[in-house]
């Protein structure tokens, strides 16, 4: 489980490309290594993976052919900037929301509007993932607990605005059009959305 408030966008170190896997090795600083064990899980980009090895401040990720499929890693390369964040503790703040890190799907990046001080990314979603949506409710983009400042339902849009501390930290401020970002509905909403929806089907 993870709280949305990334650590920071660290650089994977080297992308290794095997048959149905990719290993995914990051060199974390040392308040992310701290008790950190193989097993472990962490948060890459709001996918949960699991610490398969560690040397040093090196840190590798096996991502299956599945985690492939479905997220943004399958399209990693050597340098490209990751959000980190370590699984929660117990009785640690929350500070966003809670955080499976079991991705939904992707969605494409379809507008940026920047000002001096502000950042609005506009983003369209699976239509499937649609439903799950509303305005100022809760979203997790690349491992990220943001607010929707705005939605547009039949269209599959919306958007988030960014302060400059969540750019800085992020790797939000790499993205541009057409890039895919690793999307989680919250499950709060998506358990009362299907719920409602089972139960009038059931009365039709």
């Amino acid at each position: 489980m993870y709280t949305g408030i990334v650590h920071g966008a660290y650089p994977l170190a080297k992308v290794v490309r095997k048959t149905g896997l990719h290993q995914l090795l990051i060199d974390l600083p040392p308040q992310l290594l701290e008790d950190l064990v193989i097993g472990a899980s962490v948060g890459l980009d709001g996918v949960c993976m699991t610490v398969t090895s560690i040397d040093g401040v090196r840190v590798a990720f096996d991502a299956m052919q599945e985690t492939l499929s479905l997220t943004t890693l399958g399209q990693l390369n050597d340098g490209d900037s990751v959000n980190v964040e370590r699984s929660a503790k117990q009785g640690a703040e929350i500070g966003g929301h809670n955080i499976s890190g079991h991705v939904d799907g992707c969605a494409e990046v379809i507008g940026i509007e920047t000002s001096e001080n502000n950042c609005t990314l506009r983003f369209r979603l699976p239509q499937s993932l649609s439903k799950y949506v509303f305005k100022k409710g809760f979203i997790g983009v690349s491992g990220c607990s943001l607010t929707v400042a705005d939605y547009q339902r039949e269209a599959a849009e919306f958007t988030v605005c960014l302060i400059p501390e969540t750019l800085r930290v992020t790797n939000f401020a790499q993205k541009q059009l057409g890039d895919r970002v690793n999307i989680e509905v919250d499950r709060q909403t998506q358990v009362i959305v299907d719920t409602v929806e089972r139960v009038l089907a059931e009365r039709g």
